[in-house]
């Protein structure tokens, strides 16, 4: 299939277990559906900004609007690649890699969910692999950062296995409460001790002036 006018469509990167690929409708059907069914406890906010609150089809709804918004308000400059992770060909969560200026600073932010039923079997570590290797492989990045809620011990977990080191802490308001984040950092050599070697990356040449290199 041509990608002539959004070339991003063709990107991929496959995993032992996993492939990322910007979602077409059928698949965003899916990431939304995932959404709708859960992606923490109710009793429970991982996330700065409270997207999961809300009735089911108003979270997937959302959740479709979003990865649309991050394709509609693209540019060099600021850039947001929202990509469905699948494994075993159905949808399980969402990877986002983040680049503000990168061209010139050369770090990204990541972020991700996975569904309540894919959680603790290694995906999240698997996924968050492969993000990192589209941007220390593919694009040159120098750094990645990340953050957490001080209680997320799953997001802090991944974090760890793949060497970030901690950055500091912040205080975020979520959900009207304070809420203590820790923040996280990992430079290229943090990322070569501890890369994943089993991560291919196809498509990009075609996308990589989209992401300002």
């Amino acid at each position: 299939m041509s990608h002539r006018y959004w070339p991003l469509r063709g990107l991929r990167i496959c995993t032992p277990r996993l492939e990322l690929r910007l979602p077409d409708g059928e698949l965003l059907d899916e990431l939304a559906a995932v959404a709708a069914d859960g992606v923490h406890a109710p009793d429970r906010m991982p996330f700065t900004v409270p997207w999961t609150d809300g009735e089911p089809d108003e979270v997937g709804r959302a959740t479709y609007q979003h990865v649309l918004g991050t394709i509609a308000g693209w540019t060099v400059q600021e850039w947001h690649l929202s990509l469905a992770v699948l494994h075993e060909g159905k949808v399980v969560g969402r990877q986002d890699v983040i680049g503000r200026e990168f061209g010139v600073r050369r770090e990204v932010l990541t972020g991700s969910w996975l569904g309540l039923p894919h959680q603790g079997q290694g995906i999240g570590t698997e996924m968050r692999a492969a993000a990192l290797h589209l941007a220390f492989e593919g694009l040159g990045a120098r750094y990645a950062v990340s953050e957490a809620t001080t209680d997320n011990a799953g997001s802090l977990g991944v974090s760890r296995r793949l060497g970030y080191e901690p950055d500091g802490l912040q205080i975020q308001v979520i959900r009207g409460a304070a809420t203590t984040m820790q923040r996280l950092r990992l430079d290229r050599a943090g990322w070569e001790k501890h890369r994943s070697t089993d991560v291919t990356v196809a498509g990009l040449d075609a996308c990589r002036a989209d992401f300002g290199v």
